[in-house]
């Protein structure tokens, strides 16, 4: 989005009769598709193998194969997603001192949300209660709270 020559480029290309009026995106997609199509094929081939055949053999090994491959694509694409999440983040929160380093290979975001902190400590006579937002956000080895800046 930052780069306007990248767009101007990205935009020529997509109305290219070539690409079918079809995005960057469903291009970068197009490969996962077919993987999935690649194992509902699979399943039909196996539905018509004859029970107990070389080829029923063969095709039970690519199935498992092909169901590996797409276990492993899920979890990149999930790790991928947590590291966005995590780049996104370090770029929203400033820490007084840079001693914790935010992004991490084994760090993942599991929740974050926001609070209303309580203030019980307002020297006043009614006992007025004052009210703050802070935020939660819970990583698989840690827990931050943080605070809008004022």
């Amino acid at each position: 989005n930052g780069n306007a020559g990248f767009q101007q480029v990205l935009e020529r290309l997509e109305s290219d009769p070539v690409c079918q009026r079809l995005s960057l995106k469903s291009f970068l997609i197009l490969p996962f598709q077919r993987i999935t199509r690649l194992k509902l094929l699979l399943q039909n081939i196996l539905k018509r193998t004859r029970p107990g055949s070389e080829e029923e053999v063969q095709a039970t090994q690519a199935y498992g194969a092909l169901e590996k491959l797409i276990k492993d694509c899920n979890e990149n694409v999930q790790r991928m997603k947590s590291t966005e999440e995590l780049i996104y983040l370090s770029q929203k929160i400033e820490f007084e001192c840079k001693i914790f380093p935010l992004i991490s290979q084994s760090r993942r975001l599991v929740k974050c949300g926001e609070l209303t902190a309580l203030d019980f400590n307002n020297p006043s006579p009614k006992w007025k209660v004052t009210t703050r937002p802070i935020y939660l956000h819970l990583f698989n080895d840690c827990l931050l709270l943080s605070r809008p800046k004022e």
